[in-house]
């Protein structure tokens, strides 16, 4: 069964688009840590990230990078944390969250943006790449 993530990229479900390659794919995350908190995917469906292949992980890597710098430049905050946790769906997923204290990435506390932040907030980071 495909992922919800898989859905997203075959344009399924939507998504606030924040950066897109023929490989990866890179969206506002609906249930944010902290304003800005990223997803970048790849459009393979793989479950582990230490499944991928490669030059599929080095890709991911150096896309997340790509949207990191960006995701920086747009959001107010002290660094962009980076984290690869992936239980909740089974699909390769690095996290780039905006943090100013730990508790921003502790996924424990959660931050809540309108429809028009999350495209705004999305369209910014876009001019940021």
């Amino acid at each position: 069964m495909a992922s919800i993530f898989s859905k997203i990229i075959s344009g399924e479900l939507p998504c606030y688009k924040v950066a897109e390659t023929e490989d990866f794919l890179a969206f506002l995350d609906i249930n944010p840590n902290a304003k800005g908190h990223t997803l970048c995917i790849p459009k393979k469906e793989v479950d582990k990230i230490f499944d991928l292949d490669e030059a599929s992980y080095h890709g991911l890597m150096a896309f997340s990078r790509q949207v990191a710098l960006a995701l920086k430049k747009t959001v107010d905050c002290k660094r962009i944390g980076m984290s690869v946790i992936g239980l909740e769906v089974p699909h390769v997923h690095v996290h780039l969250i905006p943090l100013t204290t730990m508790e921003d990435a502790r996924f424990t506390t959660k931050t809540s943006l309108t429809s028009e932040e999350f495209e705004n907030l999305a369209k910014a980071v876009q001019q940021n790449l």
